[in-house]
């Protein structure tokens, strides 16, 4: 099987992640992936808003990485990227962000339903059993659609993250899911198949089943992403997403440069 693009991979300049770009780079192309993005955590403004993201000044030290697996790797296609917090009220740092690097696609993730609680945070899971469940994944998709309507970004990160932990609300949630899904297919923005979900608690690729189903019903296009955080992680369970995609009716997925769609037959 021809693998698509793994869109989603950090650098140990986000603190949390090992290896070098030409490594992962190198463990791609072992597996056969023709093209591959790294997409590290973005920079806030100001320094030390939490301690698993590049500083400011590391956006060059990122770049030549990068860079430099390029040169090292001529044969494999490799696109630089950032993944971007989605805040409300950093719509500008993001376009400052956007404008600094010839980015060829951004990811738009949320993490923080709250300035101070990522919910996907190990170190901060107490805090969600003194949440109402419904009130957290409601807040978690109002921030998800609005990063969609936003039109910053050309792809919508591991889109149920806030399933990680297993946290589950008894409520039908797919009101949530539509609006979001609908605010992605009116903005043009793709969501991510994100294969890291099986390796945490909740064992699933992000999104559901149900999720992609609905993406596919709305015509909402798709990208692939390991999330790696090491070399061995890159292009992980690939096999099992791209068959979920198939499954949930999928025959194409996108690729980018320079921030431009192009479609590709899975």
């Amino acid at each position: 099987m021809s693998l698509p693009p793994d869109y989603h991979m950090h650098t140990p300049l986000c603190h949390h992640a090992r290896g070098e770009p030409l490594e992962f780079a190198a463990h791609a192309a072992k597996l056969g992936l023709q093209e591959i993005g790294f997409s590290d955590h973005s920079p806030m403004p100001k320094d030390g808003f939490d301690d698993w993201r590049m500083r400011l000044d590391d956006l060059d030290v990122y770049v030549q990485k990068v860079e430099r697996a390029r040169r090292e790797l001529p044969q494999l296609t490799i696109r630089l990227a950032l993944e971007v917090d989605f805040i409300p009220g950093h719509e500008e740092w993001i376009r400052d962000l956007s404008k600094r690097y010839p980015w060829d696609y951004l990811i738009g993730s949320v993490h923080y339903v709250s300035d101070s609680w990522a919910i996907d945070n190990p170190n901060m899971i107490s805090t969600w059993k003194d949440r109402d469940i419904l009130e957290v994944w409601t807040s978690y998709f109002d921030r998800l659609t609005l990063a969609a309507e936003s039109g910053l970004f050309e792809i919508i990160g591991h889109v149920d993250l806030c399933k990680r932990f297993c946290f589950y609300p008894q409520q039908d949630c797919g009101p949530l899911f539509a609006r979001f899904l609908e605010a992605a297919r009116k903005h043009g923005a793709a969501i991510e198949l994100n294969t890291a979900g099986l390796r945490k608690d909740c064992k699933e690729i992000y999104p559901s089943p149900r999720i992609l189903g609905m993406a596919a019903d709305l015509r909402v296009p798709i990208t692939f992403g390991s999330d790696a955080h090491a070399p061995q992680e890159v292009g992980i369970n690939f096999s099992e997403a791209v068959e979920l995609a198939r499954k949930a009716g999928y025959t194409h997925s996108l690729r980018f440069s320079q921030r431009r769609a192009e479609t590709m037959r899975l």
